[in-house]
């Protein structure tokens, strides 16, 4: 082994080394998938019921679970307004509901530091309950007839695919953190 081919090996190691993510991507991604999701009522599917789970909400949720300090608490203000546009619920519905659900996410961080993933599913389906629960009351106190029983499937949806969703949300944190130079 000739000395230029171990300058060479080095120079092959030094490039891998201190390399860190995109800022932009590393910061912007959760934002991003979050919007993405809200953006998803948009989908030519159309059901008689609420079946489609709410996928920006649990997409916040497994975000602010994976990666507690990764949103500030205040993200739930500006995510429920991109919500609320996309999401046919009476207006402000969404900004106050994500902005009290980023509360209870950080008494639930203070409270339990060490949570293990049944106990984040659980939390999640409570929040998740919660959340449909008092979406569905609000949007009947608009329209006139509060049917709170018809979100069962909705609400059946949500808890069953949360997991998925958590596994979108640790393949998309294994993206966010590439170590790139520039995309």
């Amino acid at each position: 082994m000739s000395w230029n081919e171990i300058g060479s090996g080095a120079d092959a190691i030094r490039k891998r080394i201190n390399r860190e993510p995109l800022p932009l991507l590393a910061i912007g991604l959760p934002w991003l998938s979050i919007i993405l999701a809200s953006m998803a009522s948009f989908s030519p599917i159309i059901a008689s019921a609420p079946i489609v789970p709410p996928l920006a909400y649990m997409m916040l949720l497994g975000w602010r679970m994976m990666r507690p300090g990764m949103l500030p608490v205040w993200a739930g203000m500006p995510l429920g307004f991109v919500d609320d546009l996309y999401s046919g619920q009476p207006f402000g519905s969404g900004i106050l509901l994500w902005s009290l659900t980023m509360l209870a996410m950080e008494v639930i961080d203070e409270r339990f530091l060490w949570r293990s993933f049944a106990q984040d599913w659980l939390a999640a389906s409570l929040l998740m309950t919660a959340y449909l629960g008092t979406c569905a009351v609000l949007a009947g106190f608009v329209t006139g007839y509060p049917l709170p029983f018809v979100i069962l499937p909705q609400v059946l949806m949500s808890v069953m695919f949360f997991p998925v969703v958590t596994g979108v949300i640790a393949l998309l944190d294994r993206v966010r953190l590439l170590p790139l130079k520039r995309l």
